[in-house]
């Protein structure tokens, strides 16, 4: 798939003072960088919780209500070599893909203690990932036993503050190894407030992986390969979308996962209820087909997140947003400040965007 951008059009310098290391004392404390379409686009600092006003009554806000699961373990292998075991995914009751780290890679049929509480059983390798097998129910084991994994760009261990605060206070189905961090700056209040407005709130799942921390390493952005992530559209939420639309109202996502199990859902077609796996990669020029609106935080240099967001405003309108977020000393990534972009209907977005087959 031919694009018109390459991967240093993706590069900016951040100081490194931008990027948030702890949340704020409150969640909706944050700020909201408003990007007001247009030719040039405007922009307005505001708080986040000024995005009562800035949505309207018979608007849906979808959320991804993953949670992170406690993925991170640190192990031993019968030699006594050290391990690092990150959990990907968990693909049923007793058996995982995971990221492991090792001075020797693990042999098929070995045995790695975690945590110094169980062991596990090294399968088979599937691309850079393994699978491990777990002797009991591996819900359990993980959040009795793991920790938190915070994103590489996060200098501390993860705390008992970050097992609260890296997670979304809707957050219910477990299978996450990061947070959908859009979501991060609502709380109940701010849920309720939207509610009496009007607004509707509706779901979705997508369980982010550990890849929506890679940055794109091939500078033609053809040969990226998206990792597979899992997700689950309700009817409900179908039915939520398919109202709002018809009456003329605005879909609005709750950050990029949610975005991406939206748009990955009315590939073929109306938005349609499912489960499926996604490696849907959006570049400038995709056409979106089910999303208006998006709110999203400050993403990492070179990645597919940094594209998706510039397919979605523009990219110049993007580079801008950038540029001012940075001089006006917004707080960056997981733990950083907000946006609310709208979807860019000129067509000035640039060339296509790419699918990649919907297999695991």
């Amino acid at each position: 798939m031919h694009s018109l951008y390459s991967l240093s059009d993706f590069d900016f310098e951040l100081p490194p003072e931008l990027i948030a290391q702890l949340p704020l004392p409150e969640r909706s404390g944050s700020r909201l960088l408003h990007v007001v379409p247009g030719q040039p686009a405007r922009f307005e600092d505001r708080s986040f919780t000024d995005i009562v006003e800035l949505v309207q009554p018979g608007d849906v806000m979808v959320f991804n209500d993953t949670r992170v699961l406690k993925a991170r373990f640190h192990g031993v292998k019968a030699s006594g070599g050290k391990v690092e075991v990150l959990v990907e995914r968990v693909l049923d009751n007793r058996n995982v893909l995971a990221q492991v780290r090792a001075s020797k890679t693990p042999q098929p049929g070995s045995f790695i203690r975690l945590a110094d509480a169980f062991e596990v059983e090294v399968g088979e390798r599937a691309g850079e990932f393994f699978s491990l097998k777990f002797p009991a129910e591996v819900f359990d084991l993980i959040e009795a036993h793991g920790r938190l994994p915070l994103p590489p760009y996060i200098e501390h261990a993860a705390t008992g503050e970050d097992e609260q605060r890296y997670q979304t206070v809707y957050s219910r189905e477990p299978g996450a190894v990061a947070a959908p961090t859009a979501g991060l700056h609502f709380d109940a209040p701010l849920l309720e407030r939207l509610r009496n407005k009007g607004v509707q709130i509706a779901f979705v799942t997508l369980h982010v992986g550990a890849g929506t921390f890679q940055p794109v390493r091939t500078e033609n952005l053809a040969e990226h390969h998206m990792h597979s992530e899992w997700y689950t559209i309700p009817q409900q939420t179908v039915d939520a979308i398919g109202a709002a639309h018809a009456a003329g109202r605005d879909v609005i996502a709750v950050g990029t996962t949610s975005m991406r199990a939206l748009e990955s859902a009315s590939q073929d077609g109306p938005l349609a209820a499912g489960s499926a796996d996604t490696r849907l990669f959006v570049t400038p020029g995709y056409r979106f087909r089910t999303v208006d609106r998006l709110v999203t935080n400050f993403h990492l240099p070179k990645s597919t997140l940094l594209m998706l967001v510039s397919a979605f405003s523009g990219y110049d309108t993007i580079r801008a947003a950038y540029r001012h977020a940075i001089a006006q000393r917004y707080r960056f990534f997981s733990y950083g400040d907000a946006m609310l972009l709208t979807r860019d209907r000129t067509g000035a977005s640039g060339a296509t965007g790419t699918k990649a087959p919907d297999h695991a």
